[in-house]
């Protein structure tokens, strides 16, 4: 699986484009602050989120690749101003919301209340995120209007609202594991050098997908 084909799946699996994805790609630096406000504290709580996600079981789980620094990384470089922002309110939000659910932070939670408590944001992401997409529709329109009377130089990118910060995190918790030499060499199966293309290979229950 090459990096954009992982973008597409990331982005089905939760329900948008990966913000920054395409920066991703390319290299490039174009985020809104060269320092987000990331704290070692925000490091530790993602790495613990992105455990949560994607925990150790037989292979190593998010946590060992550093997802959280990949995620410090990611919104400071890739991300715009509103979406930096998002991000960081996020970080604060998704520990009142736990205090909320289970009257202690998420640190402080055992891994099934953690589980339980990121299902119950996963609902609340999904919900945010479509009532984000049915208020944009009618600005996405509007730009797409603009543009077509305009050459293209001049023509604007519209910029949606920013995602639930849930789905930022579980975004890029997918794209920082299964980029990191842990995932593509651990959880998924890696052959450094490429091999013959086999149309007909057996697959036996329980085979790892393949990494590039």
């Amino acid at each position: 699986m090459n990096r954009r084909d992982l973008l597409k799946q990331i982005a089905l699996l939760t329900g948008g484009a990966v913000i920054g994805g395409e920066l991703f790609l390319s290299g490039c630096k174009t985020g809104a602050k060269a320092d987000a406000g990331f704290t070692a504290a925000h490091i530790s709580l993602l790495d613990e989120v992105a455990e949560t996600i994607i925990p150790a079981t037989t292979t190593p789980g998010a946590k060992a690749a550093q997802v959280g620094e990949l995620m410090k990384v990611m919104v400071t470089d890739c991300y715009t101003q509103p979406q930096q922002d998002a991000f960081m309110n996020g970080i604060a939000e998704l520990d009142k919301a736990c205090e909320k659910m289970h009257s202690k932070s998420f640190m402080d939670c055992s891994a099934d209340q953690r589980k339980a408590f990121l299902v119950s944001l996963e609902a609340e992401a999904k919900a945010f995120n479509t009532k984000r997409d049915e208020t944009d529709k009618p600005l996405r329109e509007e730009n797409e209007k603009k543009n077509s009377t305009l050459p293209w130089k001049d023509q604007k990118e519209f910029q949606e609202s920013p995602s639930h910060y849930y789905t930022m995190m579980k975004q890029l918790t997918l794209l920082g594991f299964f980029t990191s030499k842990t995932g593509m060499t651990e959880t998924l199966r890696h052959i450094p050098v490429p091999g013959k293309y086999d149309g007909n290979l057996a697959y036996n229950k329980g085979d790892k997908a393949w990494a590039e």
